[in-house]
């Protein structure tokens, strides 16, 4: 046997011999299905599929807001020791941060057919379901010097019972997993909203600190329609 046939047959021995690389499965497709779970136990989240991978963030199992923590399912995978992994969104600086977590620390991943868009230039708000749009209404956004951030996030909260009348936030807000990238020191760490106001002329337009406002009876109708964990891409 020649030299070169030589090293071929060593290099296909040791790739029959090497592990079967595991792969990756897309879980993530907005406005037609998508996956998110509960955080039940405090976790670390890695840059790669293993325990020994850079820790990138960690989840606790509590909001600030008090509501049980969630995150958005990206991808699943098993690893050699056939455990499997959950490629997640993190609600934590900075925006679009993902990190991989065993499947032990959350629930099982509940579907969704649900997506929020958020158009910042239209001053829009769309729900997509089913890929079809089902909901549409006009919105305030940030000021330009508390700009409302760009990019994919999620619904991480539903808070209701600001129902008096002249409440800033309206009857409903949706804590998001989008945090303000100017007003780092604000209490709960500038997670951004979405809400009614007790200012309803000024939408649509520039009016917030980043948040995004609703005229109350969109928020209602919006509220009735959109579970947490849908997918929300603010453009």
């Amino acid at each position: 046997m020649s030299m070169r046939a030589l090293g071929l047959a060593v290099a296909l021995l040791a790739a029959a011999a090497a592990p079967a690389q595991a792969k990756v499965q897309n879980l993530y497709h907005p406005g037609k299905e998508t996956f998110f779970a509960f955080v039940d136990s405090p976790v670390a989240a890695h840059a790669q599929p293993k325990a020994s991978a850079r820790t990138v963030g960690r989840l606790k199992t509590r909001t600030g807001d008090k509501t049980d923590e969630l995150v958005l399912v990206l991808a699943s995978t098993t690893d050699q020791q056939d455990r499997t992994w959950y490629q997640v969104r993190l609600p934590i600086r900075p925006n679009g941060t993902k990190g991989w977590v065993p499947a032990d620390a959350l629930s099982e991943p509940q579907p969704l057919d649900t997506w929020l868009k958020i158009n910042t230039s239209a001053f829009t708000v769309t729900l997509i379901k089913k890929g079809k749009k089902v909901f549409s209404a006009r919105a305030g956004v940030g000021q330009p010097q508390w700009a409302t951030p760009k990019g994919q996030f999620y619904i991480r909260s539903k808070l209701t019972g600001y129902g008096a009348a002249g409440s800033f936030y309206g009857p409903v807000a949706f804590g998001t997993s989008a945090t303000s990238d100017t007003l780092t020191d604000w209490p709960g760490g500038g997670y951004v909203g979405v809400h009614g106001t007790n200012e309803p002329g000024l939408i649509p337009g520039r009016i917030s600190h980043g948040c995004v406002r609703l005229k109350n009876a969109d928020i209602v109708g919006l509220s009735k329609l959109v579970p947490v964990g849908t997918p929300v891409t603010i453009s």
